[in-house]
């Protein structure tokens, strides 16, 4: 294992693309469903889409806020999560791996465990949410090259940014038992206010949206980032984001010296 921090990073890019051109092959085996799966949430997403275009003809501004900024953030929502799940599918899964004792297979392998498990799976519908994104934003806001290069940046920050939750919340089953049902409200909080403008939502909400919920790192400095292509709002959204998923990761590996384990007899290859 690599110890200059560079050679790491590189070393983990080369893990991730391996896992990822794996579960494509996999995926193609059973092309139309992959292909439908994609298409399905591309057309939801537009449907949202177009209730605030709506919306934005019979009240153009909102708190300061027009249709590009409300189309913005849903672009930036999709994209990102569409990122963190199509790549790091296990994610959403983690709650129950947890609590049935599935993480013994995962253990076997010679890296961090935690990267292996996330790579592990691709969710094909979450490549329709991250396609959606960069499309909506291109086509509706007609971003200049700045701003476009700008946003897909802010894509990956906001990619980690769901990774990480994923993981925090997941990694609640190490400490209540199967925590599922509220690892899953508990995203779909997130998602629910990352798709609203951050301008809705003032005092103690506001406070929850930088906190237990940290939709703020998509709904409020990355739309300011990109209105202004200011970098000091880039930054402090991918900071936001990183610090979110530090957290994450001592989270799980603490709560990983409590996992028990469900002496299943798997074999991965």
């Amino acid at each position: 294992m690599p110890h200059n921090p560079i050679a790491r990073l590189i070393n983990y890019l080369a893990l991730a693309v391996a896992y990822v051109r794996l579960n494509l092959r996999a995926h193609m085996e059973y092309r139309a469903a992959f292909y439908w799966q994609m298409a399905s949430m591309f057309i939801n997403n537009c449907m949202w889409v177009a209730f605030w275009a709506i919306f934005f003809t019979r009240f153009p501004v909102l708190r300061g806020w027009t249709v590009d900024d409300v189309i913005t953030v849903w672009a930036l929502a999709a994209s990102g999560f569409g990122l963190a799940h199509a790549i790091f599918g296990n994610g959403t899964m983690l709650a129950g791996m947890i609590a049935e004792g599935k993480l013994d297979a995962w253990m076997l392998y010679p890296r961090a465990l935690l990267s292996h498990l996330l790579l592990g799976r691709m969710s094909a519908s979450s490549w329709g949410d991250a396609i959606f994104g960069y499309v909506i934003y291109f086509f509706m806001v007609q971003p200049n090259p700045a701003q476009f290069l700008l946003f897909v940046l802010l894509s990956f920050s906001t990619a980690l940014l769901f990774v990480g939750f994923s993981v925090a919340t997941g990694s609640l089953s190490f400490f209540v038992g199967n925590a599922s049902e509220l690892a899953t409200q508990w995203r779909m909080s997130m998602i629910t206010f990352g798709t609203y403008p951050a301008v809705l939502f003032d005092g103690g909400v506001r406070l929850l949206l930088f906190t237990l919920i940290p939709a703020g790192f998509i709904t409020y400095f990355p739309v300011l980032a990109l209105r202004d292509l200011s970098l000091i709002n880039g930054l402090y959204a991918l900071l936001g984001a990183l610090a979110v998923l530090a957290v994450a990761i001592v989270i799980f590996y603490t709560g990983l010296r409590r996992y028990e384990s469900g002496n299943l007899m798997e074999m991965r290859g």
